[in-house]
């Protein structure tokens, strides 16, 4: 096993979507051949899986408030909240690395990572059936994995120091008009390690605690010692134009829900206006509409409105000049949410 540093110009990356896209450039593109370990950290965030509906997992107005983003990654499991409290580790195999990892073999993923913990003083530390790693029989990460071709990725996090209250708010979702499928997370008691750790270890920040498992986990008293892998300026190229192309945009991460691929939002003078939607062939034939003012009553009509409008700016003139419409939002909000909704990609 080798490690591979996820700093950019010998920097640590704590941006949430650079580091939720990595997994993704190294199993389709880089493709290193044998099993390699990376372990990066996160500014406030809330991490969703890629079938998840945002809105049913999240508190929207939370994360407006606190600055806390929202990030889809591109593999499945649920709903999660980093901070800088919170370390993601993710095993990126390639081929046949002949140290026995198997795809799906979550156990086989999750030993090494325990027996660093008991070493480090966290020996009640364990891994509960099929991808919980739990501690006081409280979860401490949940693991997923996506494959592609022969090349997958397998990881979780450690939650050394969170913000278990503010991991609460934001996983609290507030929305209570969608309707559909999609997967649900499995909401479970939640625990840091640090408690649990050798006191030598309990008095560290995120980052010396990241040097300190590694240390444990590659079995080496220098982080020089490990065999690493570093990205190229050539590979930072490539990653910032799929950033660009996919995982900034806000159609990735907050329109492609289940049933939907593309979400628009706006602020009027009376609250804000969110409306995410289904577009095929330039025609919204699915609208479901989210506002912090205003009735049930009215967001429903606003997207029958919508559903079945062609994305011209006549026909969204009609369907939003509607009386009923007017006496919620005035000219200029109208206007500025056609503007939005006329923007083929966000």
């Amino acid at each position: 096993m080798f490690l591979i540093d996820t700093s950019r110009d010998g920097k640590p990356v704590y941006d949430p979507i650079v580091n939720q896209s990595l997994d993704n450039y190294l199993i389709n593109d880089k493709k290193i051949l044998g099993h390699g370990f990376m372990m990066y950290i996160n500014r406030p965030s809330v991490i969703i899986g890629v079938n998840q509906n945002a809105f049913a997992e999240v508190n929207m107005t939370y994360l407006r408030e606190h600055g806390v983003e929202l990030v889809r990654r591109t593999s499945g499991g649920g709903a999660v909240y980093h901070d800088m409290g919170n370390l993601v580790f993710e095993n990126i195999v390639v081929g046949d690395p002949g140290d026995r990892s198997q795809w799906a073999d979550y156990e086989g993923f999750a030993n090494p990572v325990l027996t660093a913990l008991h070493e480090m003083g966290a020996t009640a530390a364990t891994l509960r059936p099929h991808s919980d790693l739990v501690i006081n029989q409280h979860k401490f990460t949940g693991m997923t994995m996506v494959k592609s071709g022969d090349a997958y990725a397998a990881g979780g996090t450690l939650m050394y120091d969170m913000n278990i209250e503010a991991a609460s708010q934001a996983l609290h979702p507030s929305e209570q008009r969608i309707v559909g499928k999609w997967v649900d997370s499995n909401r479970s008691e939640i625990e840091n390690l640090r408690g649990y750790l050798a006191p030598e270890y309990q008095q560290l920040d995120s980052d010396g605690f990241r040097e300190a498992f590694l240390k444990h986990l590659f079995h080496v008293d220098r982080l020089a010692d490990i065999e690493t892998v570093r990205l190229t300026d050539e590979d930072w190229a490539i990653i910032d134009q799929r950033l660009a192309d996919k995982y900034q945009t806000v159609d990735w991460n907050y329109g492609q829900n289940p049933g939907f691929n593309r979400y628009r939002e706006i602020d009027v003078a009376a609250g804000r206006l969110g409306v995410n939607l289904m577009v095929s062939d330039d025609v919204i034939t699915r609208a479901v509409v989210y506002s912090d003012f205003g009735s049930e009553k009215i967001a429903a009509k606003l997207e029958k409105a919508l559903t079945g409008t062609r994305l011209t700016a006549d026909d969204l003139r009609e369907a939003l000049g509607k009386r009923w419409l007017k006496k919620v939002l005035d000219d200029s909000d109208r206007s500025a949410f056609m503007t939005a909704l006329l923007i083929p990609k966000q």
